[in-house]
Parts: structure tokens; C-alpha cells; sequence
């Protein structure tokens, strides 16, 4: 019988690895909630958790490289070729765990993610660089370092059995359950995001979501059609998303799968700033926001996609309604 308050899928389930270590991190990291807001706090544990990744992918190619294709080690095309992210020699996870006691370890970290911006353009703007902050205490963010170090994510067997991606899930929907409503963002829990799928049946064509969140319809789509003997990308992706730090872990959660989707080259209100504005889409997956009372109402009376009327000003549930349709 589990433990009172022990967090769940803490043992495997049917296709899935062993991810009793989720509850382990969950604990370990409670320290970090005394220091930074719950907001930020997800962005500390899950920037590591995406760095371990794309480094042990990184790191297991390189080793099939330097046995096969010794002077392709070091190549940069050799891996982007294989849709493996380039690591350079600071942001690897090896040295980032051989510095883990030093003061310096944020800065190191901070760098790391610099660098992984630098040499992939398609996560530019997107890691989390707040590591050297005084607040955060450099012994506890090496322990962090030591305990993500201890965890396989993105080696191929790891990677097969989807262990981050059910990480990454598990974490942002605990974050989600400990901040609440504070800053009012929702998450949707992933069995009813898989009903949403298994009802709308997106096998082939584009697929929409204005209210995008961390991106759960997409990844939930994909699967889908995996599941279903479908192609991976036979679906055309487009999402927006408003909060900034969200748009963010969208679109790392969407890399860490190799899934490519358009969510528009920043963060942006669906209602004031479409950025999608000629799809016409095949599919729409959204949970949107219900009951926003200040969306710009006030400011849109006469948009082009009131084909039934001007919502309400002081509430957005028609106004998602119709803005979904007109995108149909």
C-alpha cells in the first residue's frame, strides 16, 4: 500500500519505464520552494531535466560516431542529420556534473544553455538562463545536478520507452497542482487530453490550438496516429500560447520529441494578436480559459471573426468559440 502522500505513477505501467525516481525529485527538490516562487521553480528543475536529455542523446551518438565515423565526432552536421541536438563541450552534462560543487555551478549552467542556444537556432530564446541568480543556493542546485545525473533520459532505450516525456508531463502537472490558480494558468490532465484525441481522430492534416499551454494536445496527436500505424508528421502543427514562460515549455517540451510545430516566434494573446491568422485548420484540440472577463472585448467589437455576433465584452467563452471556428 503506497505511502499518505506519496505522488503517483510512481511504479511502471503497460509500455512504460519504471519512473519511481519522478517521486524522488519531487521530494529532493522541495528544498527549492522555500527559496524561489512555485512559478519559477519549474523552470530550475525541468531546464535540467531537458539539458540531461539532449546530452545523453548527444553523448550516445557520439560514441556510435567515434566507433563507426571517428572523424565525424565532432561534427555538428553529423548529428543535426540524425535530429540529435549539437552539445558543445560546456553545456555537456558531464562537465556540468564535474563543477556541481563549485559556487560557480549557475553560471555554469546558464552558460550551458547559452551555448545550446547558440549552436540549435530552433531553441533560440527558449532555455531558461536564470541559474547564477543569488537566490538560488548553488549547494542545493548541485545536489539537483547529482540527483538528475543518477537518471537515464535520452539514451535510446530511455527514449523508446518515452521516460521524459512522461517526466516532463508529470512535472508540469504537479507544478500545475501546487501553484493553483495563482498564476492563473490550468493544466489538463492527460486522460482527458488522450479522450479529446481519441474523439477528434487527427490522422492527417493540420492541427490547431489557440490556448496551447505546454502543448499536451500535440504531443497526445502524435501518439495517436503512432499508436494508430500512422506516420509521424502526417499532422501539420500551429498553437499559440500568451503566457510567456509557458510558450517557452511548450516549445521545449515539443523538442524534446522531435515533434516540429509552428507556435509563432514569441508568445501572443489569440484574441489581440492572431498570429495565425490565414489557417484554415483541419483539426482543433483546445481547453481553452472559460470565463476570462478581460480578454479586449472592448477593443474587437468589429473583428472579422464574429461570424454570429460580437462576443460578450465581459466574458471570452463565445469569443474562443467563434475564434476556433473561424479557423476551421
Amino acid at each position: 500500500m503506497a505511502g499518505r502522500g506519496r505522488p503517483k505513477n510512481e511504479s511502471g505501467s503497460k509500455g512504460g519505464a519504471n519512473l519511481g525516481f519522478e517521486a524522488k525529485m519531487w521530494l529532493a527538490a522541495d528544498e527549492l520552494r522555500g527559496q524561489v516562487d512555485a512559478a519559477e521553480y519549474k523552470h530550475v528543475v525541468l531546464g535540467l531535466v531537458f539539458l540531461k536529455y539532449i546530452s545523453d542523446a548527444f553523448e550516445e551518438h557520439r560514441s556510435h560516431l567515434a566507433k563507426t565515423y571517428p572523424d565525424e565526432a565532432e561534427d555538428r552536421d553529423a548529428y543535426r542529420a540524425e535530429g540529435v541536438f549539437w552539445v558543445p563541450k560546456e553545456a555537456r552534462w558531464s562537465f556540468l556534473q564535474a563543477n556541481a560543487k563549485q559556487p560557480t555551478i549557475g553560471k555554469a549552467v546558464d552558460d550551458a544553455m547559452d551555448a545550446i542556444e547558440r549552436d540549435n537556432p530552433t531553441l533560440k530564446g527558449v532555455l531558461p538562463k536564470d541559474y547564477a541568480r543569488p537566490t538560488l543556493d548553488k549547494v542545493i542546485l548541485g545536489r539537483l545536478i547529482d540527483l538528475v545525473g543518477t537518471i537515464g533520459l535520452g539514451d535510446k532505450e530511455n527514449r523508446s520507452k518515452d521516460v521524459l516525456g512522461r517526466v516532463y508531463e508529470y512535472f508540469l502537472g504537479q507544478f500545475a497542482s501546487a501553484e493553483g490558480k495563482k498564476g492563473g494558468e490550468f493544466y489538463t490532465p492527460r486522460c482527458v487530453v488522450r479522450l479529446l484525441v481519441e474523439m477528434i481522430e487527427p490522422f492527417k492534416g493540420r492541427v490547431y490550438d489557440p490556448c496551447c499551454g505546454s502543448s499536451g494536445m500535440f504531443v497526445q496527436s502524435e501518439e495517436f496516429i503512432k499508436e494508430h500505424g500512422g506516420k509521424f508528421g502526417d499532422i501539420s502543427i500551429y498553437g499559440q500560447e500568451s503566457n510567456p514562460t509557458t510558450w517557452k515549455l511548450a516549445k521545449m517540451n515539443l523538442a524534446i520529441r522531435g515533434i516540429e510545430a509552428n507556435l509563432g516566434a514569441h508568445n501572443a494573446d489569440s484574441f489581440r494578436n492572431d498570429l495565425h491568422k490565414d489557417l484554415k485548420a483541419d483539426f482543433i484540440l483546445a481547453n481553452p480559459p472559460f470565463n476570462m472577463s478581460t480578454w479586449g472585448g472592448e477593443g474587437l467589437r468589429e473583428d472579422v471573426r464574429w461570424k454570429f455576433g460580437a462576443p460578450p465584452i465581459r466574458n471570452a467563452n463565445y469569443a474562443w468559440i467563434e475564434h476556433m471556428i473561424h479557423h476551421l
